[in-house]
């Protein structure tokens, strides 16, 4: 077995209603900064052990399905690195 890192980024998907990411874009854009679109997100680092980097992102991203995002409100995004 392998030790490894997996990180999971959770965002509520284009369309649904962001008021955190709003509210931060409006206060962004009073200070002076130009945005196109702001989506505020959550990232979880998952440390466990596999027999390979897919095995790990294989069980992250079943981790992701079953309680860390909502499909039907949530996209999520999956990387994994092998831990010294």
């Amino acid at each position: 077995m392998t030790a490894f890192t997996a990180t999971v980024t959770v965002r509520l998907k284009r369309g649904v209603l962001d008021p955190e990411a709003e509210t931060t874009q409006r206060s962004l854009e009073r200070l002076g900064f130009d945005l196109n679109d702001l989506r505020s997100a959550d990232v979880f680092e998952l440390d466990l052990d596999a027999d390979s980097a897919d095995d790990a992102a294989e069980r992250a991203e079943e981790m992701a399905e079953r309680l860390l995002a909502n499909p039907t409100i949530h996209d999520y995004d999956v990387e994994v690195t092998e831990t010294e």
